[in-house]
């Protein structure tokens, strides 16, 4: 397999925005290892609405942050069986949204699952990168600095 050089890089963490989920800052770290993204994401709730399957559920979008929550409404793409990297499997809610990383947008499927203890909200699998990016494990924010506080108005 031949690299792209023709790829823009990105950094080992980025700041992203999810539009779709009306959530203009969240730090991610970008993991080659993980083959789907993941979303922080608490108290899920599945609901219909004129007959679609649908979530709601709460996330806290800045790390070390327990009292800005924000609610988010998402059509149910799909459930899997995940591993996380301890070995454990869990059943997980699959989405999709557009993910926003300096002046791209694309969309991309997210599982969603607890990270309140993990210090990144959101991990960028490597499908939501192929072929846009490459990654330089040792740069940082490439795509620009978001200001969360601000975004979220704090």
């Amino acid at each position: 397999m031949t690299i792209n050089s023709e790829l823009p890089s990105i950094g080992w963490r980025e700041w992203v925005a999810l539009p779709n989920l009306k959530l203009p800052a969240i730090k991610a770290k970008v993991d080659t290892g993980a083959r789907t993204s993941a979303l922080h994401a608490f108290l899920i709730e599945p609901y219909q609405q004129d007959g679609v399957d649908m979530l709601r559920f709460l996330i806290h979008p800045i790390q070390r942050n327990q009292d800005l929550e924000v609610e988010c409404h998402c059509p149910v793409f799909d459930q899997r069986e995940v591993t996380d990297s301890g070995g454990h499997r869990e059943m997980r809610y699959v989405i999709q949204s557009d993910i926003v990383i300096g002046d791209a947008r694309w969309p991309i499927e997210m599982t969603l699952t607890n990270r309140d203890t993990m210090a990144f909200r959101m991990l960028l699998g490597r499908r939501a990168m192929e072929d846009r990016y490459l990654v330089d494990p040792a740069a940082s924010y490439i795509n620009g600095r978001l200001r969360p506080r601000k975004l979220y108005q704090l």
